[in-house]
């Protein structure tokens, strides 16, 4: 009976931390600037993949991102906030801070790929990447999720749900979202780096094309 009490005590757990840190929110907000008008922000909470791992940090793909908002769309900026081996429950942790620092328009949560590798539950994974949805929704901000899928090697049922976490999360915080980031490059084994998880420089612009459809339109509203 006790564990049937604790069972149902975890989701509430959870559900009540959430609501107390985005209660908190807007106690530590920075209000606005006034005067010069201020560049909207993407902020890009990723991993290794975002970090541009392996390269120099004007050749990886959210770097791309920047330099065709400064073409195509002016007034826009991006700010990375990737970190190599990054996982969601460190995304959850730095969530709060940075979108305080940067006050975003739009934010990017691009994280999993290590909570897989390391066969981390689903379920944590889930509220890890909820926690840091809400918290971006409670600064006025959008979301793109950006998912990611795992090898067969995993278990049928765990490669199936990790996928499934990201439809699910998305349809019911009504996010934009990008299913899979490296699904142009997925198949070709030249597309990588000598490690075989890492993408190339020459596969970067691949991966800005990918996320761009799912992105623009978040920039257009």
């Amino acid at each position: 009976m006790k564990q049937g009490y604790a069972a149902c005590g975890r989701p509430m757990q959870w559900a009540i931390g959430l609501l107390v840190l985005l209660a908190l929110l807007p106690a530590f907000a920075r209000p606005a600037p006034t005067g010069t008008p201020q560049p909207r922000t993407v902020l890009v909470m990723g991993d290794s993949l975002s970090a541009g791992y392996g390269m120099a940090a004007h050749e990886g793909w959210v770097a791309l991102l920047g330099d065709r908002l400064a073409k195509e769309k002016p007034g826009w900026r991006v700010v990375n906030a990737s970190i190599s081996g990054e996982t969601t429950a460190g995304g959850s942790s730095r969530i709060v801070a940075e979108v305080l620092r940067h006050r975003p328009d739009v934010v990017v949560i691009a994280l999993g790929a290590n909570d897989g590798l390391r066969g981390l539950p689903l379920a944590e994974a889930r509220r890890n990447l909820a926690r840091m949805i809400g918290a971006s929704r409670h600064v006025g901000a959008k979301v793109l999720l950006v998912g990611m899928r795992m090898p067969p090697n995993l278990g049928a049922d765990y490669t199936a749900g990790f996928e499934r976490n990201y439809r699910d999360l998305s349809k019911l915080f009504d996010t934009a979202l990008v299913p899979f980031l490296l699904e142009p490059i997925a198949l070709d084994r030249d597309a990588y780096q000598d490690d075989n998880l890492h993408p190339t420089i020459g596969a970067q612009p691949k991966l800005l094309e990918h996320v761009w459809p799912a992105l623009v339109p978040l920039l257009d509203h």
